[in-house]
């Protein structure tokens, strides 16, 4: 009798093993598909093209998760808060912006529509 409460015991322990391990504390592992910054409400993918010549400061980025999600104000899921964007000099801001990374280049992100609308 005690060899099968054993038997059964070890049966509800390993079960519980399996089913505890495919938990995870993460609440979200989704990731976005590239990588964006989010300025007066527009979202800017950013590109691997560089710009030589910016205007003024424009914004900076008010808030970094890389864990997907909608998110209020400047946001971007690449740089982190505090990473400033500038008007490019002969492209309106509703076709794109700069990025100032943080060896000093600007890099060019373009915008891609309204944040939260896809």
């Amino acid at each position: 009798m005690k060899n099968k409460k054993n038997f059964i015991f070890a049966i509800i322990f390993v079960f519980v093993l399996m089913t505890l391990s495919g938990c995870s504390t993460d609440q979200s592992s989704a990731k976005w598909a590239y990588s964006f910054v989010v300025w007066d409400g527009y979202i800017y993918k950013v590109s691997d093209e560089y710009v030589n010549e910016v205007n003024g400061e424009i914004g900076e980025v008010t808030k970094h998760s890389d864990i997907e999600d909608t998110y209020k104000g400047n946001f971007s899921n690449e740089y982190e808060k505090g990473t400033k964007y500038y008007s490019i000099k002969g492209i309106s801001t509703e076709e794109a912006i700069a990025i100032k990374e943080k060896d000093g280049q600007f890099r060019k992100a373009v915008r891609d529509g309204k944040y939260g609308e896809k």
